[in-house]
């Protein structure tokens, strides 16, 4: 009786992160009418299909959802096995991490240098999007271990406490309420606000710690990037509110007004955040552990 290999399982986890045949083929290196061909093969195998066909792309159905996080597990099980015949157990290899914007920005990259001082030969790879990006990037298998800084509610990823952080309401330094000699709530009644959009963690807790505080909260400009926030909150339109991390450079020289409002609670946890049914290989349970007693770069 014929066995579902390896490549087969390799191809089911590439398509389903890559949502197309053909991209998956020029990830694993094969022509686009084998990879369709072992495809084909494990469906007939399992006598179920794993995806829905819309158009040229390909989704996951229920049943290759509730199968994806066991095939990716057992490629990486597989790949640990060969490892560790070489390698004797230690921690090696590349290991691919998602982290939202203010983490991915300003904390991860220096531990990151710091732990491959101390381990050369590994390969670290950073995604960075917002925090709901890199949950659906874990629930994908697209990557190892995520650093998160709003809130998860997926039942599929498990959240590990990592360090704290806080937000800062703040304006330009030609901005009215620059000069204002105390700061209330009803001030900022009629503010307008530059913030990062839905699906970021700053966004998360700006708004939740909003909610019955003010009746109403005047968004003029959405966007992405900490950076195009800065720039515009400082050329005098408008308040932000992102990590002390990504503007105490600017609050220290002046380029950037903080606004001190005790009355909102605006401190917030960041989390590791991984996959419940991920593998934890020797290198990621390694840089978690790093991480964790390393929480600053400094």
């Amino acid at each position: 009786m014929p066995r579902i290999t390896l490549k087969q399982l390799e191809v089911f986890v590439c398509t389903a992160q890559e949502g197309s045949i053909q991209k998956a083929a020029d990830r694993i290196h094969l022509t686009q009418s084998a990879t369709s061909m072992a495809m084909a093969d494990l469906e007939r195998l399992l006598g179920r299909t794993l995806f829905d066909r819309i158009g040229r792309r390909l989704r996951l159905n229920s049943m290759g959802q509730a199968l994806l996080p066991m095939a990716a597990d057992i490629l990486a099980r597989t790949h640990e096995f060969e490892r560790m015949a070489s390698t004797q157990g230690a921690a090696h290899g590349q290991l691919v991490i998602g982290a939202s914007q203010t983490v991915g920005t300003y904390l991860l990259p220096a531990l990151m240098g710091h732990y491959l001082q101390q381990k050369p030969g590994i390969q670290l790879k950073l995604q960075v999007d917002n925090t709901q990006g890199v949950i659906q990037s874990l629930e994908k298998m697209t990557c190892d271990l995520g650093f998160i800084e709003g809130y998860c509610q997926s039942n599929e990823v498990e959240t590990v406490p990592w360090c704290e952080d806080e937000l800062i309401v703040f304006c330009g330094p030609n901005h009215p309420l620059a000069h204002e000699p105390v700061m209330t709530l009803s001030a900022l009644e009629h503010a307008s606000w530059v913030l990062r959009e839905i699906g970021s963690g700053t966004r998360e807790v700006f708004n939740n710690a909003m909610q019955g505080r003010i009746n109403h909260t005047h968004v003029a400009l959405e966007l992405s990037q900490t950076e195009a926030i800065k720039q515009v909150v400082h050329n005098g339109f408008g308040l932000g509110c992102l990590s002390r991390l990504s503007i105490d450079a600017e609050i220290e020289r002046g380029w950037l007004i903080p606004l001190p409002l005790p009355e909102l609670d605006l401190k917030r946890q960041l989390m590791a955040v991984i996959h419940r049914r991920k593998f934890q290989d020797p290198l990621l349970k390694d840089f978690l552990d790093f991480c964790q007693k390393n929480q600053s770069p400094a």
